[in-house]
């Protein structure tokens, strides 16, 4: 049952607007559309990049939480040798013998192994997300040089992005001037939109453009160190028509290429250094007005979302006026959540994290790639991302009746089909293994943890079951149909049989990765055993929606799939010793929670599993997207108030900035899994699930206000 109370979605998102003034070096805010993102500082722009490093360590790179970054924005360092993953590549033993898994391993010297080698390390890293480039304010002296501003520099800092429109607004004084400045992406083009408007702008405050080598460093997408390696040429300007004038700068990084495209009226942009720009306003002028888009090399027509094309000149005003057009769409559309008449006072903060986390998740996670775990704001593990983490980004689109989001991403598989079945082949299976950590070629990465990982396995069966239910069509079926059997082929094939049944592994690591050092005799995890059945049995849905019969060897594994091991009443991780152990993800509670309720999985054992959870968990090394497991796992035994305190535990990696952010660690300042594992959560507390309770909002105690409309219901 949905609510009768007709919610204001204006002035629900505007309640959670982000106000910022003074620097928090952990929380700026970004403009986006999925494809493209900029993080900003206090006055707009990057001009600070000091200010926004990662951790505390003063050894860690400046900037990193000011990027700008896109999908299509990747870069290789040259490699010194023809490195592939044959040299990663060991053999473990298994049910059906022996078998070929990308391992990491040191080279050996003098029959000794040693660190791990530069091929291994050169294919985790390359490629990896670029920084497109940092544009900041500075101050011209007499001579025309742009000299660096401080952030004493800026008086009286107040910030605002207005979710509702998509926009940034900062103000502030310098050096006795007011400045005013706007901020905005375009929702269908790489382009940022700037409007500065302030005095200042003839007494010397210009913009400057910096453009750095691609880094294969964790964090930083960009290395200021090698100005040799890389060319940044300027051309322009040339006339776009209506008064408007546009310059193209050409970047080339090894095989890499994109170009910048700087246009307006009344500018003028100069090339002082190799890869420096300075752009001024025309004399007198106190307004710039200018648009700045960024495309990959090679494409021909006019650039749209995501396809990096030739460039659009145009102005900020313009790009400011096409996003404050597309937010309230967005807003207006899919599903909505409000908690504001509830007097528990939990109600507000959750709140704010629903609201915030469905921006961040649009502007980082709705691209043409599965996103890395930190979006387009900087690099985690390279900027590569992790198909095990693709569900708690993107199911939550489907959830909130906004399948146009998932749909790029989950499109991406098919991209990488042969791969993913050479990788099964080559291990003796038939369909497709999707790989772990990789970048847009899907080429995995030699790891002793992720090539060992299978709940990866199931997640395009359940994102694409997920796309179905929210917008049921033979289209869709037909689309996803090769991804969806595919994927359940090789399921069938790495379920082996045995006297007690279908078991899986070894060798395996589960979900909850804390069994790296026993990952060659690890065997039939909970939550992967419950996902084996259930993925299986969707597959064989699918194909009884599309008029094939089904396949009895899937419904045979599914069937037969041998029961989670528990030991004194609650579900163990794994089968073999040490059972659980207490630490990283409660991964066994994803199997009545994250799923719906299967034949392997008795309601009253996992009721005993997750008290036994929160009564003892090392919290500190869980992560941010265990909190809605908890929620979830709650909510389908029928306990609300544990559901929702899941939800808001004070735990460290359970964090929410201010910029609506899921904060972990110093070395991983962000966690996009954890807010779309939270929309996925409140979604399924409050639209209810299959044969859920037949009352509204099921997954909230009764005591709280819910006023939900637009969401799919899950599974």
């Amino acid at each position: 049952m949905r609510s009768q109370h007709i919610i204001d979605r204006k002035a629900l998102v505007r309640r959670h607007n982000v106000e910022q003034r003074s620097l928090d070096p952990r929380s700026p805010v970004s403009v986006g559309n999925g494809e493209f993102c900029f993080t900003v500082d206090l006055t707009g722009l990057q001009t600070f990049p000091a200010g926004y490093p990662v951790g505390a360590r003063s050894e860690l790179p400046p900037g990193t939480l000011l990027g700008t970054q896109s999908q299509w924005g990747w870069h290789s360092i040259p490699a010194a040798g023809k490195y592939s993953l044959a040299g990663s590549t060991v053999l473990y033993d298994s049910p059906r013998g022996p078998v070929p898994y990308v391992d990491m391993v040191g080279d050996i010297v003098d029959g000794r192994e040693t660190e791990i080698s530069s091929a291994q390390t050169w294919l985790r890293a390359n490629p990896h997300r670029l920084d497109l480039g940092r544009i900041g304010f500075a101050w011209a002296d007499a001579g025309g040089t742009a000299l660096r501003l401080a952030p004493a520099d800026v008086v009286a800092p107040v910030q605002t992005l207005d979710l509702w429109t998509g926009t940034v607004t900062s103000t502030f004084s310098l050096r006795g001037h007011p400045v005013k400045v706007t901020t905005a992406c375009h929702p269908d083009r790489d382009q940022l939109g700037l409007i500065v408007e302030s005095p200042a702008l003839h007494h010397g405050l210009v913009i400057t453009f910096a453009f750095p080598y691609g880094s294969d460093a964790w964090h930083d997408a960009a290395d200021w160190n090698r100005p040799d390696a890389h060319t940044t040429t300027l051309a322009g300007p040339a006339g776009a028509g209506a008064g408007l004038e546009y310059w193209t700068v050409d970047r080339s990084l090894d095989g890499s290429g994109y170009q910048v495209t700087v246009s307006g009226k009344d500018l003028r942009l100069e090339q002082p250094g190799e890869h420096e720009l300075v752009l001024h306003a025309a004399a007198g002028r106190d307004v710039l007005d200018l648009a700045v888009q960024f495309t990959s090399t090679g494409q021909g027509e006019c650039a749209t979302r995501g396809t990096g094309g030739r460039p659009c000149p145009g102005t900020g005003s313009g790009v400011a006026q096409a996003s404050r057009a597309y937010w309230p769409d967005f807003w207006q559309s899919g599903g909505a959540v409000e908690l504001h008449g509830t007097p528990d006072p939990r109600a507000a903060e959750l709140e704010r994290r629903i609201v915030l986390s469905q921006y961040l998740t649009a502007i980082n996670c709705a691209g043409s790639l599965p996103p890395q775990e930190t979006g387009l704001v900087c690099n985690s593990w390279r900027g590569r991302f992790h198909l095990e983490m693709h569900w708690w980004h993107a199911a939550h689109f489907a959830l909130w009746n906004r399948t146009e989001l998932l749909l790029p991403s989950l499109r991406w598989y098919a991209t990488i089909l042969e791969s993913g079945r050479q990788t099964a082949k080559a291990q003796g299976f038939d369909g497709v293994r999707w790989p772990k950590q990789v970048g847009p070629d899907g080429r995995e990465s030699p790891s002793p943890i992720g090539t060992f990982l299978i709940w990866q396995q199931p997640h395009p069966i359940h994102l694409a079951e997920l796309a179905y239910r929210a917008e049921p069509s033979r289209d869709l079926l037909e689309e996803f149909a090769d991804i969806v059997f595919e994927t359940a082929g090789f399921m069938a094939g790495f379920a082996h049989p045995t006297a007690r049944g279908f078991e899986l592994g070894p060798p395996l690591i589960p979900a909850q990765e804390s069994y790296e050092s026993i990952r060659g005799a690890v065997t039939n995890p909970t939550f992967e055993l419950a996902y084996w059945q259930w993925g299986l049995n969707i597959a064989n849905t699918w194909r009884e929606r599309l008029g094939l019969p089904s396949r009895e060897d899937w419904r045979a594994v599914a069937d037969g799939m041998v029961r989670p091991r528990t030991v004194n009443g609650v579900y163990a991780a794994i089968d073999v010793e040490p059972f659980t152990i207490r630490t990283d993800h409660p991964s066994m509670l994803c199997a009545l929670g994250v799923l719906p309720q299967t034949s392997l999985i008795d309601p009253e054992t996992m009721r005993a599993t997750l008290a036994d959870v929160l009564a003892d968990w090392d919290w500190d090394s869980t992560w941010g997207w265990d909190y809605p497991v908890m929620a979830m796992t709650a909510a389908r035994l029928e306990d609300p108030e544990t559901a929702v305190a899941a939800l808001l535990l004070g735990a460290g990696k359970n964090t929410v900035l201010p910029n609506g952010h899921n904060r972990q660690t110093d070395s991983l300042p962000l966690y996009l899994p954890g807010n779309g594992g939270l929309l996925a959560a409140v979604a399924l507390m409050a639209a209810g699930w299959d044969g859920g309770p037949d009352r509204h909002a099921p997954g909230f105690p009764a005591g709280w206000t819910v006023a939900w409309e637009g969401l799919v219901p899950a599974p």
